[in-house]
């Protein structure tokens, strides 16, 4: 099993910054990707960012060029920068942990909320 907890959310006005962070733990050998998603009201929960082990990334295209995902294995935490903050990224965010034989860990969330 893998925990994970993340860290880093709140209120921001719109235009500025946040950095969300998730520390794993438990059996963290088997872990190959880690990412973020967020859900807003109402809405199913999406993926915004997601980096694999060897550092390569993938992210949603709203948030492309705004928002930056990093990993530092040896802490065993994924990093959200999120900049240029817009109202619509208001969502719970959470933390996700996949192994390479396809299971799925999601945190507890934190929440981010931009007001225009």
């Amino acid at each position: 099993q893998v925990q994970l907890a993340e860290s880093g959310g709140g209120l921001v006005q719109a235009g500025g910054s946040l950095r969300l962070s998730c520390v794993a733990s438990g059996s963290i050998f088997i872990i190959n990707t880690m990412g973020w998603y967020c859900q807003a009201p109402g809405k199913q929960r999406e993926l915004v960012a997601r980096i694999a082990r060897g550092g390569s990334t993938m992210y949603a295209d709203s948030v492309k060029g705004r928002f930056t995902i990093s990993r530092d294995n040896a802490k065993n935490t994924v990093y959200l920068q999120m900049n240029s903050l817009k109202p619509e990224d208001t969502a719970v965010y959470y933390c996700n942990a996949e192994s390479t034989l396809g299971s799925k860990w999601f945190g507890q969330g934190t929440q981010v909320t931009v007001s225009s």
